[in-house]
Parts: C-alpha cells; structure tokens; sequence
C-alpha cells in the first residue's frame, strides 16, 4: 500500500529510550500558577563549559552494521526513508529499506526523533541534542546541545528530546523528559522553553481498563499534577490542532499553533508512547501506548472510544495509512494493521531472518506493499500475509 504523507507523531521506541534513559537531572518543578504556555526566561544562567571529549559533541562513528543496530524513529522524505537511532546513528535508504547508508551526524548522544519539512530534516535526543539538514540530509549541523553536568542551574540541560514536529521550515516543536517543550520560529537556529500548566482535567468519557498492573495511583508514586511528565510524542492534526501525550495519561491540546496549552481528558493512566492523525481526518486522532491501550477520538479528545488491540504488548510507534487505516507496532515483534477506519487491528509477529523477534520502534508503509520496520534490531523488510 503506498504510504501517505504522515501527520504522525516520530516519537516511536519511546519505551526502548525510557528503559535506558538516565536520571540526568533532579525533576524541574511545575509553575501551578502558568495558567497558559509562556516562553521560558531567555536569560537563564548560561551552561559551563561542555567538555571537549563529551561524546554529545563529537561525530558518530561510522559503523558497517549500524543497519543493525538500536533504531529509534523513521521518516520519508523525497529523498527516500530516514532513520535514527544509538551512538548517534543516521541512516538513509534510496530504494524503500533494501539498503541503508549511515550518514555523518555531529554527535555520539543517542538519536530518538526524526521529523521533516520542506526538505529539510531535524533529529533530537539524549543530551538535549538537537541536528538539522537544510540539504536533504547530505550534511548535518548540530543547533542544540545541553548534557547535565554537576554545576549546571538550568534544569532542562541533560533533559532528552523524545519527539519533533515542524509545521514548515521555519516552525517547530520539540518535546521530552520532564515536561521538556522547546519552540523554534527560525529553523532551529533558537529554541525557546515553554512552560505548560499541568493543572487538573476531569476524567475522560471512556471505561475504566480494568487489571492494568503496570500504573500505579499517584498516592502510590507519590505523584501529583505538579510533577512533571515525560512528554513522549506530539503530533497535528490535519485542522491544524496539535496534541501532545506522555507519561501517566497526560493529553495536552493547542488550538492556536502551540502559542497555549490545555489539559485534556484522557481515559487512562498510563503512558502513552504515540499519536497519529490523518490527511482530510479533520480532529481525528489515534493515541497509543503502554500495555497494549489504544484510543480513538473524532474531535480531539473530547470523547473517546477504546480500540481493541488483542493483547498487552505495548505499543511504541505507527503510521496513518488511506482511508483512517493505520499499521501500529511494539513490543514482541507485534504489528497491527487495518485496512480503513472501520476495520479491526489484525496482528501478526515480526520475526527477522535470524529469527529473532525484536521490540519494533517504528515503521513505514512501503510502495511495495512491505513495511519498513525499525527496532531494537536494526532495519527490516516485512510483508503482510
């Protein structure tokens, strides 16, 4: 099935990163009096000094089996398919994931998110990193860099980027760890924090799952709205709204291109790894993650419908196909498709030729009819029966 431009988050393999992801920092706390997004203060104490030796700073070495290696997220882009993923790994394939080409990235940090616009390409992660290509992916520039260190007094230094999303070349947004939310209006050239208000939403119209022995009350984590959540993934809808999920069921909406931020209501309270939207789908988004839960709403989370997904098996990324169809992947190998918005999610196990079934972070709808699948594996070809 040929894929569509996807209005999908690149957030895939979240849990993969939470599951290696170091306590950088001390959690920054909430402002519960932000009533709205504002822009951080732009004169925070300047970062010490990054050590020539950091590994955040230096170019990725080019490995022969980096193919093979831990990938994160993937994007199509005119040029062909783009994937990152550890040790600052960049890969790119010309003719659909038979072959795959590392790239020369300017940095070591673990690469977690990849999104496009206009031709241009930016990836972030680990250390705060964030790299661009203004020619398609040839070169790399590196625009952001902040690893923690012991004397620094900016909390979001040492916080990873986990998702990106650019409206156009000019226009993005790059979310993380610990509420992390930085905007550029330049291409990068400056990202500014945000501040978003975290204040208490009423519960979703949607059932309560039952048996979920993976979340915990926040009396029992010790946890409260003013703790900040990771956000994990973010992503727009095709009216222009923009919607970020995370940690703890946190739903977060903008009407206004990102300028404020409201708390929505969400079904469950557990993390959510992704969120997808459609070409012409309006409001209509698909949200999913931790423990095999998935929801399905018409009008950007207003109301929401479960959507059954056959097991437990978390699920880490997706792609919106034709018609509100979608193919979602996970842990164990699992890849989920339906063919249109009124289908069921049929699964099916990946299994590699070595006949390994890896955790599978994400994926890509090829003209062949086969699914580029990434992972803790590396790249693979998969077609359904």
């Amino acid at each position: 099935m040929p894929p569509l431009h996807p209005r999908s988050t690149r957030l895939a393999g979240a849990l993969l990163v939470a599951l290696t992801l170091p306590l950088f920092a001390q959690t920054p706390a909430a402002d519960p009096a932000a009533a709205e997004a504002a822009p951080a203060d732009a004169a925070a104490t300047p970062a010490p000094a990054i050590a020539k030796n950091d590994p955040a700073i230096l170019d990725a070495e080019i490995e022969p089996r980096a193919s093979r290696a831990l990938l994160l997220d993937i994007t199509r882009t005119s040029s062909g398919l783009f994937a990152v993923g550890e040790r600052g790994h960049a890969l790119t394939s010309g003719d659909d994931g038979k072959t795959w080409t590392q790239l020369k990235v300017p940095t070591r940090s673990a690469l977690t998110a990849i999104a496009s616009a206009d031709g241009q390409l930016w990836a972030g992660g680990h250390d705060g990193v964030i790299v661009h290509s203004a020619d398609g992916g040839q070169t790399w520039q590196r625009q952001r860099v902040a690893p923690w260190s012991a004397d620094d007094q900016d909390p979001t230094h040492g916080v990873p980027v986990l998702d990106l999303m650019f409206t156009d070349a000019s226009n993005g947004i790059a979310v993380g760890a610990y509420s992390l939310l930085l905007v550029t209006h330049d291409a990068g050239v400056t990202w500014t924090p945000q501040k978003v208000s975290l204040g208490s939403a009423a519960p979703a119209a949607a059932a309560k799952p039952q048996g979920d022995d993976w979340t915990f009350s926040s009396d029992q984590l010790a946890l409260s709205d003013e703790a900040d959540p990771h956000f994990n993934a973010i992503a727009r809808t095709d009216s222009g709204a923009m919607v970020i999920v995370g940690e703890r069921g946190t739903f977060l909406r903008s009407t206004d291109g990102g300028a404020t931020w409201s708390k929505g209501r969400f079904p469950y309270q557990g993390s959510m790894f992704g969120v997808m939207s459609w070409p012409g789908g309006g409001d209509h988004i698909l949200v999913f993650g931790l423990r095999g839960n998935a929801y399905e709403s018409d009008d950007l989370g207003n109301t929401w419908r479960k959507v059954e997904t056959g097991g437990k098996a978390s699920l880490l990324g997706g792609q919106p196909l034709a018609n509100g169809g979608a193919v979602l992947v996970g842990a164990n190998g699992l890849v989920l498709t339906r063919k249109d918005g009124n289908s069921p999610f049929v699964a099916a196990t990946f299994a590699n030729k070595l006949g390994e079934i890896p955790v599978l972070a994400g994926v890509q709808a090829a003209e062949s009819g086969q699914y580029v699948l990434i992972g803790d594996k590396g790249a693979d070809l998969y077609l359904p029966k």
